[in-house]
């Protein structure tokens, strides 16, 4: 069984993502898979066990607009478009804007832009505070299944060969979050 931590041991959590592992960590609605974003390896991890196409790109999750802005080319977004992301966050709305050179090429797959999401979600949040940055974010399921909403579920999909799980709450999100373009206010995913 990978291992277990609570949001007592989240520094162990961030030292494991550090160290390249693949974690599986509640966000608004579902588990999450995540990795260091710049960590190719953990990365191409995450689609091994979900095994799912690396052109689909996956989205990032931060604790807050710092540790997302350098992903984002700010110079080609209307600053009242920033401002309304800014008004939505921290909160469960995923944007996509175009994206900056910062973004590592397998994060953003076949997309020009990159899906940003800075979390209310406190244990989330939390565990980007104690890894120092934004986080990979992709639900915990192999593709076609459907999402992980418990420890359990996480266990019996990827067992062994995930590294860690952080066991805590989900939030009270029933569905994954609302992703739209920031620029044309189009939704991707509903």
């Amino acid at each position: 069984m990978a291992s277990r931590f609570s949001l007592g041991e989240l520094d162990a959590a961030a030292a494991l993502l550090r160290r390249g592992g693949v974690l599986a960590y509640p966000t608004e609605a579902v588990y999450g898979l995540g990795c260091d974003p710049h960590d190719r390896q953990a990365f191409e991890r995450i689609f091994a066990l979900k095994q799912r196409p690396p052109t689909q790109g996956v989205l990032l999750i931060a604790a807050d607009f710092a540790q997302v802005e350098r992903y984002i080319d700010v110079s080609s977004v209307p600053a009242t478009v920033l401002a309304q992301v800014k008004a939505s966050w921290p909160g469960p709305f995923t944007w996509i804007f175009p994206r900056s050179a910062a973004v590592p090429d397998w994060v953003a797959g076949a997309h020009a832009g990159i899906a940003l999401r800075v979390t209310a979600h406190a244990p989330a949040a939390a565990l980007c505070n104690a890894f120092g940055g934004a986080l990979v974010s992709t639900s915990a399921n192999p593709h076609g299944e459907p999402p992980a909403r418990t420890p359990a579920t996480v266990e019996t999909y990827f067992g062994e060969a995930l590294d860690g799980l952080l066991d805590a709450p989900l939030g009270d999100q029933q569905r994954p979050t609302v992703i739209r373009d920031a620029i044309s206010g189009a939704i991707i995913r509903a």
